[in-house]
């Protein structure tokens, strides 16, 4: 929706709109890949250890493989391979939040930002996540829940 011909208010609350949306769909995918990971995102103490892995640069493997080349590629299909490209993609969002959350504050205050956390907190919540799965922990950003 253009939002052009909006007045002045329905744009801005159209705009808030896809803040939210935005940081709930990228709060989904974070507590997706951490479950489907079975890593937890609790406390500062989980994060901080997810963040600071260190893992070697995976390879990008070319998708045509010939038949001597199959085994090879077999491997690069791995459990293990797809789990740390999934923890890699983990560590990515989270640092991509950070930034959108520290934009959403810039942009918009720490009061708006903080609705729209909130808000979409409980959409996941009412969407069957468990709260702080995702590695939000609204006490933690602003001081009380």
């Amino acid at each position: 929706m253009p939002t052009d011909s909006l007045a002045p208010d329905e744009a801005q609350l159209e705009r808030l709109r896809q803040m939210e949306a935005s940081i709930e769909s990228l709060n989904a995918r974070i507590a997706r890949l951490a479950i489907a990971l079975g890593v937890s995102l609790a406390n500062d103490n989980d994060v901080a250890g997810l963040m600071s892995e260190h893992h070697a640069p995976t390879a990008v493997h070319e998708r045509r493989v010939t038949s001597g080349h199959a085994e090879a590629a077999h491997a690069s299909t791995s459990p293990e391979h797809r789990a740390a490209h999934q923890r890699e993609e983990l560590r990515g969002l989270l640092v991509m939040r950070y930034g959108v959350e520290k934009r959403y504050v810039d942009d918009t205050g720490v009061t708006v930002t903080r609705q729209i956390m909130v808000q979409a907190e409980q959409q996941l919540e009412r969407r069957g996540f468990k709260p702080g799965v995702d590695g939000i922990n609204l006490a933690r950003l602003f001081g009380q829940s």
